[in-house]
């Protein structure tokens, strides 16, 4: 157990486990490989250093995953409507966040194919909190269902009745949320309506009213909601009913809608301690003209069009991140990575088992190899040392007696500089006598050794060249061969003559 809470009490292992634990966040892993990371990360927080990990909801409880379209066939979905369900399905969880879930009157719908006019609606019953992409049902112009879902619930047609009816004046809307929170029921419910108080409401561009009595089943209504909405208007505010955004894509109509929720707090608030609108200050749009924070739309007229987006798809994908990191797994495809791979260094707790040679601690925590004897410390220690000095040897060839031969030898760098270079100095007359060798032997051998010849007898040797070299004569041997100077070299070179 000991040896357990040192592993745990690593930092490198406690930050390992936690990339590992997103990793497997936003890969899909299992349910219960997911549990039992979080298992052991709260059995670290608790037992180990309480900041060793994030805090963050995803370590406290379980949340139900938003992608869980895996085992779906895609033939029996039209294109990108994988996609499409994933982030309606997120943006219902954004809305249950941010506590803009009202049950009965909030809908968030999106047309999945402008040829078949199929929308994804949320079934009746269900939860903004449990809403996946799989339990939204698919709907056709009409409200029948098509698609059921993973759910047996069934569809609000006359909740859906006032999205079809805008589907069916605005070909180019994907996407529509209606908002029904109190500050967005209290501007509807204004004469003035949405007023030009703020950064955030002039965002939201041109706003369209329509008397709403909640159904459209006449056709007149329509004609009257076609003729108030107009061509261009993406902001439709419903008399005391709330206010709809419409957007060509889910980021936009998310962008818009949010930005329409911060302007009628900050106006249900401006109202109530100013005491009147006589006491506010109104922005001219012509003079105040709305910059859309935060989207790349605008960065082209300042840094070239480095690259097409659409309004709000910065904001959304970074919600999107938010999500993964709390462990929803929204499934979201993003188009603008930010987030970089850090560069991390190898730990020991990446080494594989098969090159790691895992040690039982003793009931002390001392490892074992600290125990050992001190002259194997200081072997291993010399060992290491030796291990660890740079290389100061040279490969060398060093040519030997047989001609054409070579032998290969390992030599400091000073004595390669050195070689051939210093004489040797003779310090004892036994310097070279092999080992192990008698010295009686040594000295029987030196006697047999002749002494060198005198000058005399250099003289008579010169003597006896000059004679043969002048036409003496022509005999073998002179007859002073034994006393003169050749028969010394003769005796010397060739003993057996004299025997």
């Amino acid at each position: 157990m000991k040896s357990v809470i040192m592993w745990f009490a690593l930092q490198s292992f406690r930050e390992e486990l936690d990339v590992l634990i997103q990793e497997q966040m936003k890969k899909g892993g299992s349910s219960s490989n997911l549990w039992a990371l979080r298992q052991l990360a709260d059995f670290m927080a608790s037992h180990g250093s309480p900041a060793a990990l994030p805090v963050s909801p995803s370590n406290m409880m379980m949340v139900t995953p938003i992608n869980d379209l895996h085992g779906w066939d895609p033939g029996s979905m039209a294109k990108g409507e994988r996609l499409m369900r994933c982030k309606l399905a997120s943006t219902h969880r954004l809305f249950d966040l941010y506590g803009w879930a009202q049950i009965s009157h909030t809908c968030l719908t999106l047309r999945v194919s402008k040829e078949q006019e199929h929308f994804l609606v949320l079934p009746d019953g269900l939860a903004y909190s449990e809403v996946t992409g799989s339990s939204l049902v698919k709907v056709n112009i009409l409200g029948e269902v098509v698609e059921k879902g993973s759910t047996g619930l069934g569809v609000d047609t006359e909740k859906f009745s006032l999205h079809s009816a805008i589907y069916s004046a605005r070909p180019d809307v994907r996407c529509l949320f209606h908002l029904h929170t109190p500050a967005t029921a209290a501007v509807s419910a204004m004469k003035r309506g949405l007023l030009p108080l703020s950064h955030e409401a002039l965002l939201v561009g041109d706003v369209a009213y329509y008397d709403y009595n909640g159904v459209m089943e006449e056709e007149e209504d329509r004609v009257e909601l076609q003729k108030s909405l107009g061509p261009t208007c993406k902001v439709l505010v419903l008399r005391n009913h709330g206010i709809v955004a419409l957007g060509e894509s889910v980021e936009e109509a998310f962008y818009t809608i949010y930005h329409i929720q911060s302007a009628c707090q900050i106006q249900v608030s401006a109202l109530c301690s100013a005491g009147g609108e006589h006491n506010l200050i109104m922005l001219d749009r012509a003079v105040h003209k709305p910059t859309p924070a935060g989207t790349v739309g605008w960065a082209g007229s300042t840094f070239g069009p480095l690259h097409k987006s659409r309004v709000g798809e910065h904001e959304f994908e970074a919600l999107m991140r938010t999500l993964d990191n709390l462990g929803y797994r929204t499934g979201y495809a993003y188009r603008f990575p930010v987030l970089l791979e850090r560069s991390r260094t190898r730990r020991e707790v990446e080494v594989p088992a098969t090159a790691t040679a895992f040690h039982q601690f003793d009931d002390d925590g001392i490892h074992p190899a600290l125990r050992q004897h001190p002259f194997a410390q200081r072997q291993q220690q010399e060992r290491t040392r030796w291990l660890n000095t740079p290389n100061t040897y040279q490969k060398v060839n060093q040519e030997q007696a047989s001609p054409g031969h070579q032998r290969t030898t390992w030599l400091k760098a000073e004595e390669v500089t050195q070689a051939g270079s210093t004489a040797i100095k003779i310090e004892n007359p036994n310097q070279f006598v092999p080992l192990f060798t008698n010295p009686q032997e040594v000295i029987e051998t030196r006697n047999k050794v002749a002494l060198p010849p005198s000058d005399s007898e250099l003289e008579e040797y010169r003597k006896e060249v000059q004679r043969k070299q002048d036409g003496g004569t022509n005999g073998m041997t002179s007859p002073c061969s034994t006393h003169c100077c050749p028969a010394r070299p003769l005796q010397l070179l060739q003993p057996a003559y004299n025997n």
